[in-house]
């Protein structure tokens, strides 16, 4: 049976930061062409390949998490029973035991499963949206996508709203302020009614947040800075157009507003016996809608992803096997009951 300890560890190993996933998807392909898969790499972008791994059966039950990571790549240290390193919980360590769950699947006789593992996540999800017109998916009835839930089924998850906000200045000597006008100055003047403007709330997800993730602009502390912007990252709660209405009051005339991308709310199925949990993040599953009907779990905590101390417990590890398989069963008995 696969080690996932040990397989984590050496998917830690490998950096993986979005856009740089060549490398581990063919060390994903290689293992899982070792393990009697058929498996295939094809390109969500070029050089940016997405991993399918199927059985001599159709896929009802797909196993699906992402290969990419935020930067930086930090390498794998196992100490005391705790796997820490970029990917360690988001979400190396759940592939890792995706894999071991479909082995174990295997040899208890379940063939009718695949692993899908994709590239770009953690940016716009084009690996997702790749893989949700290859001709395998309508084949699938069932979609367990892995992101850290500390192993409890997701009963809905927040969509997400990325943009950037630019603004124009004139540029001027600073020693003269007045014969120009401060991109920066305009931008920070918008972005602080931003951060004061009253968001959507829901009894169920909880408030709206707003993260300014950058803030950039100008070329030199002794020039008027001609340009700036911020790159903003809003969790929903509501639909997106009452988001953007309201930051477009926020913003008005000041600063352009390009919208990147936008994820849905996700209401989410769960399952009698297994403990549920709201989740404030994003994840591939509005990208994958042909996959079947989606799921979300997975072991570790999201508290510790993207964080300089990203780790998660072997004992986690293992109990994230456990429930993959229990998971597995009870929606293959769910279809034999159909």
């Amino acid at each position: 049976m696969t080690d996932a300890v040990s397989l984590a560890c050496e998917l830690v190993n490998i950096a993986s930061v979005s856009g740089d996933e060549a490398q581990i998807a063919r060390f994903v392909a290689s293992y899982l062409t070792d393990l009697r898969y058929h498996v295939e790499l094809f390109d969500a972008a070029p050089g940016r390949p997405n991993v399918l791994a199927t059985t001599d059966h159709p896929p009802r039950v797909l196993f699906s998490t992402h290969l990419d990571t935020v930067p930086p790549h930090i390498p794998a240290r196992r100490v005391e029973g705790v796997l820490h390193g970029r990917g360690a919980c988001d979400a190396k360590g759940i592939a890792a035991a995706q894999i071991a769950a479909a082995e174990r699947l295997r040899a208890e006789g379940m063939t009718e499963i695949g692993l899908l593992f994709v590239v770009d996540e953690e940016m716009g999800g084009l690996g997702a949206r790749a893989a949700n017109a290859h001709p395998t998916a309508r084949e699938c009835r069932w979609l367990i996508d892995g992101e850290p839930t500390d192993n409890r089924l997701a009963a809905a998850c927040k969509g997400s709203l990325r943009l950037s906000l630019c603004a124009a200045g004139v540029p001027a000597h600073s020693a003269y302020p007045e014969e120009g006008r401060s991109a920066i100055d305009a931008l920070l003047d918008v972005l602080a009614d931003v951060r004061h403007s009253a968001w959507p709330s829901d009894p169920v997800l909880g408030e709206t947040t707003v993260n300014i993730g950058v803030i950039a602009g100008g070329t030199r502390p002794n020039v008027v800075a001609a340009d700036a912007h911020a790159d903003l990252q809003i969790r929903l709660v509501t639909d997106a157009q009452r988001v953007k209405a309201l930051l477009e009051v926020a913003v008005r005339d000041r600063a352009r507003i390009d919208y990147l991308t936008e994820v849905p709310v996700q209401r989410l199925t769960t399952l009698p016996g297994f403990e549920t949990c709201i989740v404030r993040f994003t994840t591939d599953i509005p990208h994958l809608t042909n996959w079947g009907t989606p799921l979300l779990l997975g072991p570790g905590s999201i508290r510790d992803a993207h964080t300089a101390h990203e780790r998660i417990t072997e004992a986690e590890l293992g109990a994230g096997i456990d429930a993959y398989v229990r998971l597995a069963h009870a929606l293959a008995a769910a279809e034999a009951a159909r």
